[in-house]
């Protein structure tokens, strides 16, 4: 990822704003530094809309257009730093690309990142600013995140960024032994983070945190 002038930032989005928000991220109990160098190194107000850039290093998640959400970065960070729990970080799959910042974080933490989205025009303006940004190690689609990529799996982990109503029993079978996966489920307003880790054909889930995401939905948009 190169660091140009537009990449640094300069007043609300500079490097010492950004260091308050890793202060903010420690205080609330993130301890990877792998995460924190990685939240610390790419360039947040460059996944919002110019508009909301004096905003993008607040711990807060914000409007990208589709009726989508950039999640918090406390989120971003406890899901990272959850699914480092795998025993390997070769390849991570990503249901939900979005802005493509947490897409970017992963590319800093697993030497090959999947990442599919369901709508396209978020899908095209994503995959142009990751493209300008020099983030090699992805490969984007713009698929059903439901189906995931059974071509390609077993994955080390998979992070899934919507809620389905229920565990997504296809990803877990895509999970390679001793992987994780981390997914918040549920219905709006009533919804677990949860950790699940397989064990041969076995997966023992953790409850991680109660959030908010937007509904995860089959097909394409």
């Amino acid at each position: 990822m190169t660091d140009k002038p537009q990449t640094r930032g300069i007043g609300m989005t500079s490097q010492r704003t950004r260091d308050r928000l890793i202060e903010r991220l420690r205080a609330q109990g993130i301890t990877s530094a792998a995460v924190l160098d990685a939240i610390r190194s790419v360039p947040r107000h460059l996944f919002v809309d110019e508009a909301l850039a004096s905003r993008a290093y607040e711990d807060t998640a914000l409007p990208i257009g589709n009726n989508q959400t950039i999640s918090q970065p406390y989120i971003v960070a406890r899901m990272s730093e959850s699914i480092l729990r795998a025993e390997k970080h070769d390849k991570v799959l990503e249901i939900g690309t979005g802005s493509g910042y947490q897409t970017a974080i992963l590319a800093r933490l697993f030497k090959r990142v999947y990442s599919i989205e369901r709508i396209r025009t978020l899908y095209e303006q994503t995959a142009k600013l990751l493209h300008k940004m020099q983030v090699a190690n992805i490969s984007l689609r713009c698929a059903d995140g439901y189906k995931g990529l059974p071509h390609v799996a077993p994955f080390d982990a998979i992070i899934i960024t919507a809620a389905p109503p229920d565990l997504p029993l296809v990803l877990l079978e895509q999970l390679a032994p001793g992987g994780c996966m981390v997914v918040p489920v549920g219905a709006h307003g009533s919804q677990k983070l949860l950790r699940l880790t397989r064990q041969g054909n076995q997966f023992k889930e953790e409850l991680l945190d109660y959030v908010s995401f937007v509904p995860m939905l089959t097909g394409r948009g």
